[in-house]
């Protein structure tokens, strides 16, 4: 029942645990391995299922979460000179803005407008693309 959304939930935890690392060098090569791993690994679902873009995959939501905040990462960071802490983003008015982004993830996930729908035709990238 709702994979995607359970998908971006555990994603929303993944780029805490990013945020965790400390470093904005190690937030990114973590977003950028959690996608190349994502195309491989939903490559070889699809595969397997024998199906294009298959709701019981879900880590294309869960690597996706993290460049849904990368903009406001990369500003935070720009103003500190540091990666931002957790509280940045989940204590105060900062839960509202991370629920607001999920939101959106969520509705352009699910909806696919243009050019996402436009993207699945890729190759391998029917999977990645929600």
């Amino acid at each position: 029942m709702a994979p995607g959304t359970f998908g971006s939930v555990v994603g929303v935890g993944w780029f805490a645990l990013l945020l965790l690392t400390g470093k904005f060098w190690l937030f990114v090569a973590g977003t950028v391995a959690g996608i190349a791993l994502s195309v491989w690994l939903c490559g070889v679902g699809e595969q397997v299922l024998g199906q294009k873009d298959p709701q019981s995959v879900v880590l294309d939501e869960i690597t996706a979460m993290p460049i849904c905040f990368l903009g406001w990462v990369a500003m935070v960071a720009g103003k500190t000179g540091a990666l931002p802490a957790l509280e940045v983003f989940f204590s105060g008015l900062g839960w509202l803005q991370v629920l607001g982004v999920f939101v959106l993830f969520r509705f352009f996930d699910v909806l696919k407008p243009w050019p996402v729908r436009q993207s699945q035709s890729l190759p391998g990238a029917g999977c990645y693309s929600g």
